[in-house]
């Protein structure tokens, strides 16, 4: 994703906002502003667009509560309005290569958030889907000037029927539409036809975008195996890593290894291994951990005895580091439990995640994820460009958060900050040093 655009959504108002995305973006500002709704919105829109479903805005690790809670509440004698909109801007590589943007606008359906129209365009060629008040689908395509309306069989009002299958009824059966002064010739259907199967690339090619929660499970002593499926809290982090020990050494080594450069650098550990107590995967398991010292090694430890840092920070590590890792996450406070030294090596992770062709978009609070990704920027260590990272600013307003879209240059310098940006930091610094009294 390139961009996303946002209107009477939480705490956003009525103005359309758009704030650009990056390999590496970075939602920073003060508490409540709307960085977690922002992720919540990424991924419901990833699904309306390209799983075509409606989105659930309660799974976690979010829960944003019913339509009434997401669209805007001004406040006072206002009325909130009856619909929110979204939409994104992604690049599709195929045939004729270009920015695609994708639309959506979301009304209350039985109290949840329903994305009552879906769209999307290129240049001057344009789909949209919208459900209406019998609950049917009706189509509208545009190519230049020329305008049509298509509206499917459909085998009962459902209020979501599936727009894939009916676009690919019309799509093979070439069905005649007729404008108000044009017909659709060949090259207007053919253009039609790209857009959709540019647009739709991402439902095959790229997976769904992970989320993780910005308090991760709790360690515990001894693990028995369980399933293997994601999870928002990295419940299943222990078991995925027992799991690849015991079926698969070289994918084992290679991410234990990952791991390790990581725990060296960060200083939280030098070594890790899971400790399993029998040779069947049934049997129940240890994940342990040590550091060196000058001259020889130190003891195992059990994860649950070494700091909650550890614990809290390995789902995010894996998460970033297992060699089947996914295309996009989004992550909350990945920082949470650690020091500002791990802090810091975090940012050096992230660049070299997303250096390597991902997307990360993060929550933080620290300065010194931020300060470490300025610096590996200046100084080249990672590959990743200054136009490769994005920081977006949440700044608290009369009942409503703008979104800054800040840069940064070759040299690390922050560009298009607004004042407020870094102000509590400025005041503190020149309190420290006497400027200023408190």
């Amino acid at each position: 994703m390139d961009s996303i655009t946002l209107q009477n959504y939480r705490c956003f108002g009525s103005e359309a906002q758009t704030a650009r995305l990056a390999p590496l973006t970075l939602l920073v500002g003060p508490n409540s502003t709307g960085k977690t709704s922002f992720l919540a919105l990424i991924r419901a829109l990833w699904d309306v667009a390209f799983r075509e479903v409606v989105p659930n805005f309660r799974e976690e690790p979010y829960d944003l509560g019913s339509f009434e809670d997401i669209v805007h509440q001004a406040g006072g004698r206002s009325k909130p309005p009856k619909s929110f909109t979204a939409g994104f801007e992604f690049w599709s590589p195929l045939s004729a290569p270009g920015m695609i943007s994708a639309h959506t606008a979301f009304s209350n359906y039985r109290g949840v958030p329903f994305p009552e129209l879906r769209g999307f365009s290129r240049d001057d060629v344009s789909m949209e889907a919208r459900v209406a008040d019998d609950g049917c689908y009706a189509f509208s395509f545009r190519v230049g000037e020329r305008k049509w309306d298509w509206l499917p069989p459909q085998t009962a009002n459902s209020p979501y029927p599936t727009e894939l299958l009916s676009f690919l009824m019309w799509r093979f059966n070439r069905n005649p539409f007729a404008g108000p002064n044009h017909e659709a010739a060949d090259t207007d259907v053919n253009a039609i036809d790209e857009l959709y199967a540019s647009a739709h690339r991402n439902a095959f090619d790229l997976p769904r975008p992970f989320a993780s929660s910005p308090v991760r499970s709790r360690p515990r002593r001894t693990y028995d195996p369980m399933m293997l499926a994601q999870d928002a809290e990295g419940d299943y982090i222990p078991s995925y890593l027992a799991n690849q020990s015991r079926r698969d050494a070289d994918e084992w080594q290679l991410l234990k290894e990952r791991l390790e450069e990581f725990g060296k650098s960060s200083e939280l550990f030098d070594e890790i291994s899971v400790r399993s107590f029998g040779k069947s995967d049934r049997d129940p398991f240890q994940i342990q951990v040590r550091k060196f010292g000058k001259r020889r090694k130190g003891p195992w430890r059990n994860l649950i005895d070494v700091g909650y840092g550890v614990s809290q920070a390995l789902p995010v590590l894996t998460e970033l580091l297992r060699p089947d890792a996914l295309t996009m996450l989004l992550l909350q406070q990945p920082e949470v439990h650690l020091h500002p030294q791990a802090q810091a090596a975090l940012g050096t992770l992230f660049c070299q995640v997303a250096a390597g062709g991902r997307q990360l978009v993060i929550e933080t609070h620290s300065d010194y994820i931020i300060d470490r990704v300025r610096m590996d920027v200046r100084d080249g260590t990672t590959g990743l460009k200054p136009e490769d990272v994005s920081i977006l600013y949440f700044e608290p307003g009369d009942l409503s958060v703008k979104i800054h879209s800040i840069r940064i240059d070759q040299a690390g310098n922050v560009l298009d900050a607004p004042r407020s940006y870094g102000n509590f930091f400025m005041d503190e610094v020149s309190r420290s040093i006497g400027l200023r009294k408190g």
